[in-house]
């Protein structure tokens, strides 16, 4: 018995420990073996390449095993009816690029292989990865090129086109899914995309991110802004209504950059939300008025303002800042004095609902892979192109889920304190 063979017995009858040991073993030998015959570990004829037809081929026969009831060889099957009729040789686009298995037949044509169904020329994780890059902002040539030059593999653009256009009925389904009962915090935002309709122009998209009881992350959906009333109180209210009629009963906190209309339409479907503005777009906003060398000034001058104990504090740090600041950047003055109403909310709670609404502006990271893949992109067709895109990146935000924890316990402390402060309404939300 070769090495080989020994470490893969050692791997299949050990405890998990001595497996696993062996298993590395194994891989090493491989690897060893491979270097010495000058194979490359991936790319076409190489070492992955052939582990993995060797899985695929294993798993096949045993779906036939399966299906005839019999192992290939065994006197069992001998006048049995049904039986192995050869093989059929299949290329399939996997992972670590072409493949070529050569699939089990029987006679009376009814085996139908699961691991790699009839008609099937991609695994899955082909899907998933063309998903990923369209999500990064390539486009279906960027992804041909790389799947050719990584690869090896000749994919068409009309099939790339083909497998991202199969999220279109998850992004229907996804935007009138049903969603929870309370929301701790809605986060709301707008991304602006290039959009050819007739000649390319800048459209808002609207993104809402809820914080939920348990304090996972969750986007409710996107909303393309149209022409005349996309930020109006009108718009607003036809998507919160959409949102509440999806199930949500109530929310404790709105976050929102100020849009026109939007603390009524608030108001209107969850009377008892708070709306906060974003302290975080106040403060940027209010660098666009000023001159790049004031910057650092005025972000120091403004920071006991949204750092104050108290409204009454708040109040007399903004009039200092008024004082020195108001003959040269009026405009930046009448800014805050306009949110005065949405930004002293957060001054009544404690530093853990401070420091979530305040300096973890839970919506900035997603926004930013929303920006950084869309300018990749350029510009899109049609609305829904744009639309499509933005809900790859969304399923594409943490694909091994390790993500979703960290950012969920980072709430804790804070949905702790939503709760005691919001008298138990929070807890009614909770799986």
């Amino acid at each position: 018995m070769t090495a080989a063979k020994k470490a893969a017995q050692a791997a299949g009858d050990g405890e998990p420990a001595g497996r696993e040991a062996a298993e590395l073993e194994l891989a090493r030998q491989l690897a060893e073996r491979a270097q010495a015959e000058g194979l490359s570990l991936t790319g076409p004829g190489g070492l992955l390449g052939r582990l993995t037809k060797v899985v695929l081929e294993g798993a096949l026969e045993g779906e036939m095993d399966a299906h005839l009831g019999y192992a290939k060889h065994d006197p069992a099957g001998r006048d049995g009816g049904n039986s192995r009729n050869g093989h059929r040789a299949k290329t399939v686009l996997t992972d670590v690029g072409p493949v070529q298995v050569d699939v089990p037949r029987d006679r009376d044509a009814s085996f139908a292989p699961q691991i790699v169904a009839k008609r099937q020329r991609r695994l899955g994780g082909v899907d998933d990865m063309v998903i990923s890059l369209v999500a990064k902002g390539l486009t279906t040539g960027e992804v041909q090129a790389h799947l050719a030059e990584i690869y090896g593999a000749e994919v068409s653009r009309d099939t790339i086109s083909a497998i991202t256009d199969r999220v279109l009925e998850g992004l229907a389904e996804w935007q009138s899914r049903p969603l929870d009962a309370v929301y701790a915090v809605l986060f709301i935002d707008v991304i602006n995309v290039k959009i050819r309709d007739g000649q390319v122009a800048n459209r808002p998209v609207y993104v809402i991110l809820g914080v939920t009881a348990d304090g996972e992350r969750d986007v409710l959906g996107l909303w393309a802004g149209e022409h005349g009333d996309g930020e109006g109180a009108k718009y607003w209210l036809r998507v919160l209504a959409e949102v509440k009629n999806r199930g949500i009963r109530d929310v404790l906190m709105v976050v929102c950059d100020g849009l026109k209309g939007l603390p009524d339409a608030i108001g209107q479907v969850w009377p008892q939300a708070i709306t906060q503005t974003c302290i975080v777009h106040l403060l940027r906003n209010s660098f666009r008025y000023a001159s790049r060398r004031d910057w650092d000034a005025i972000a120091k001058a403004l920071r006991p303002v949204y750092t104050a104990p108290s409204e009454s504090a708040a109040l007399d740090a903004f009039a200092e800042f008024s004082g020195t600041w108001e003959a040269k950047y009026p405009a930046i003055i009448r800014l805050w004095e306009n949110a005065w109403p949405e930004f002293v909310p957060f001054l009544a709670f404690g530093k853990e609902i401070r420091s979530i609404i305040c300096t973890t502006n839970a919506i900035e990271s997603l926004n930013a892979r929303f920006r950084r893949s869309v300018k990749a992109r350029g510009h899109f067709p049609t609305e829904q192109s744009a639309l499509k895109h933005l809900y790859l990146v969304v399923i594409s935000l943490d694909p091994t889920g390790r993500g979703r924890q960290r950012w969920s316990n980072r709430w804790k402390g804070a949905l702790n304190a939503f709760d005691i402060t919001f008298d138990g309404r929070l807890s009614t939300g909770r799986k």
